[in-house]
């Protein structure tokens, strides 16, 4: 069972859950998850919820190979009055902040985000940790091969889970003296890492069970699925729906998704074969 303290409320989840996406940005690599104005996002928002999502991650930048970095102050413009709109609209929803900076994620929990979703796991800004800890949310670590100029320098491909075990143990280490009490682990499917790296990630994902915390796969219509299959972001649905269901039959708790409604399917037909 999966339980989160989300300002206040003890959250269970007796089967794995689905993060929507949302991205207030006009560069992700998936156009159609984009949102261009406050109407488009309360209208995905409601379509999101309506079929299934237990959590909506709004993000402001995108982490896409290529892109541009921006700062804690255009991210904030982007995402704040998203946030305070999705939560006035649904009040008991559950909004992921995805941010690598500390003074993005405390605004936008005091806008209405519940959980800080860090592509960085705290190593881009010296004041994530302490900050996530004080606002008393949960924590999204994911491992990545880079720094703060490139997320993606690859990692040593011969030793890709050990590595991404051994970074995780530092991090949720660091994360326990700064006293940050919830913690989910992401793998970072496509950061730094060759299309047979990905694979792996996803053929071994149960190893990461041995860390004891709830794991979060993100694999999306990414450039591993349609490259693979020889098309594009917009044709890599069936690929990522492959790949969610091998995710969750090992071990993921969370599936951080564009297309909610299959998702959802997923986790319905892999609990049925679980039981």
């Amino acid at each position: 069972m999966l339980t989160l303290n989300c300002n206040g409320r003890l959250i269970n989840w007796e089967q794995p859950v689905v993060m929507g996406i949302i991205n207030c940005t006009p560069d992700s690599f998936h156009n159609k998850s984009r949102v261009d104005n406050m109407e488009d996002a309360l209208q995905t928002a409601a379509e999101m919820l309506a079929l299934g999502a237990s959590i909506l991650d709004i993000g402001g930048q995108s982490t896409r190979p290529g892109s541009e970095k921006i700062g804690p102050e255009l991210e904030a413009e982007r995402v704040v009055p998203i946030i305070q709109a999705i939560a006035r609209e649904f009040p008991s929803v559950i909004i992921s902040i995805d941010t690598y900076y500390a003074n993005v994620a405390r605004i936008s929990v005091e806008a209405g985000a519940s959980i800080i979703n860090d592509v960085s796991s705290g190593l881009f800004d010296p004041k994530m940790l302490e900050t996530v800890a004080v606002l008393k949310s949960p924590y999204i670590c994911m491992h990545h091969g880079g720094d703060s100029k490139n997320l993606h320098s690859p990692i040593d491909e011969r030793q890709t889970m050990s590595s991404i075990i051994d970074f995780f143990i530092e991090r949720i280490e660091a994360c326990k003296i700064a006293g940050i009490k919830d913690i989910i682990i992401d793998p970072g499917f496509g950061f730094g890492k060759s299309l047979e790296a990905n694979f792996q990630i996803i053929k071994e994902l149960s190893s990461l069970k041995i860390l004891g915390k709830p794991i979060l796969l993100g694999v999306s219509r990414k450039s591993s699925i349609y490259k693979s299959l020889g098309g594009t972001a917009e044709t890599a649905l069936n690929g990522t729906t492959v790949l969610n269901t091998l995710g969750l039959m090992n071990g993921a708790a969370i599936i951080r998704v564009h297309d909610v409604k299959e998702a959802m399917e997923v986790i319905l037909l892999t609990d049925l074969i679980k039981k």
